[in-house]
């Protein structure tokens, strides 16, 4: 996709993308080692839940260049509900975390091997939802 197709894109449409993204990504990253699908499932939801993507997305932060800071800016600020569950900050830093991704999938598959390595390293360091150390 090109890049004048890629901004055409809603917000909306980004994060709904990077969610997919991110979530077939923990999905195979759990598989090894080989244990029971409760576990695997129960790993897989630690990891996609908006709280830890929200942490990732602040973690990611000093890492990222100038378009990409700019992404997650514009992600945040996306309009849409948020859910009662969720804190809307929370909510928010998880939705330009996906539209992030989102974006990167379609823009830029090397660069988004090593976002996603980065996001790999810190929950393997410090666990899904664990607070940033910047918190």
């Amino acid at each position: 996709m090109d890049p004048v197709q890629i901004r055409s894109l809603s917000l909306e449409a980004l994060a709904y993308l990077g969610d997919a993204v991110w979530e077939l990504h923990v999905r195979t990253r759990v598989l090894l080692p080989p244990r029971r699908l409760q576990w695997l499932h129960g790993d897989t939801v630690a990891c996609v839940r908006a709280s830890a993507q929200a942490k990732l997305a602040t973690c990611l932060s000093p890492h990222l260049t100038v378009e990409e800071a700019d992404w997650l800016r514009r992600g945040r600020n996306a309009g849409g509900t948020v859910p009662r569950r969720l804190d809307p900050a929370t909510y928010r830093l998880a939705t330009a975390f996906e539209a992030l991704l989102g974006y990167l999938f379609l823009a830029d598959r090397d660069r988004l091997g090593v976002i996603l390595h980065l996001c790999d390293e810190f929950q393997h360091h410090h666990g899904p939802d664990t607070p940033s150390p910047e918190a």
